[in-house]
């Protein structure tokens, strides 16, 4: 059954709006979906995982601030601690205090952590390529 393209009636002003908002969510739920599934299988890697650990590299400044990291990624708090954690389980980041501020925590990336984002940023690229630049 094929689904109507937009729920809202043609003289309500914003349906053009809301149309692109729908698309927007789908597209971003197909992308999000397709690198979820490449990274799990090619990488054993989730893509909020991912995420991090390219926040991490592209903040090219050795020990990132997970306050910080929280203001770059769109990930809630909660989501990212446990995506952290994550990373931090299998090898790929680490967690250290600062010792100037005890309420600030850093995140750094291992060695692993840098070898397993720099084998899964060619798949994370050509999925990306693949479902969003179509």
């Amino acid at each position: 059954m094929a689904r109507p393209t937009t729920t809202s009636t043609s003289d309500d002003p914003s349906a053009g709006l809301v149309d692109e908002w729908r698309e927007l969510l789908e597209r971003h739920a197909a992308v999000s979906c397709a690198l979820e599934k490449a990274l799990q299988d090619d990488h054993e890697i989730g893509l909020s995982e991912f995420e991090v650990l390219e926040r991490v590299v592209d903040a090219n400044c050795g020990q990132y601030r997970m306050s910080d990291l929280a203001g770059d990624i769109h990930l809630s708090q909660s989501a990212l601690s446990r995506a952290v954690a994550r990373l931090e389980r299998d090898g790929l980041v680490e967690r250290s205090m600062c010792a100037d501020d005890r309420r600030a925590v850093f995140v750094c990336l291992t060695k692993k952590g840098t070898q397993v984002y720099q084998q899964a940023l060619p798949t994370h690229r050509l999925v990306l390529s693949r479902t969003w630049g179509s």
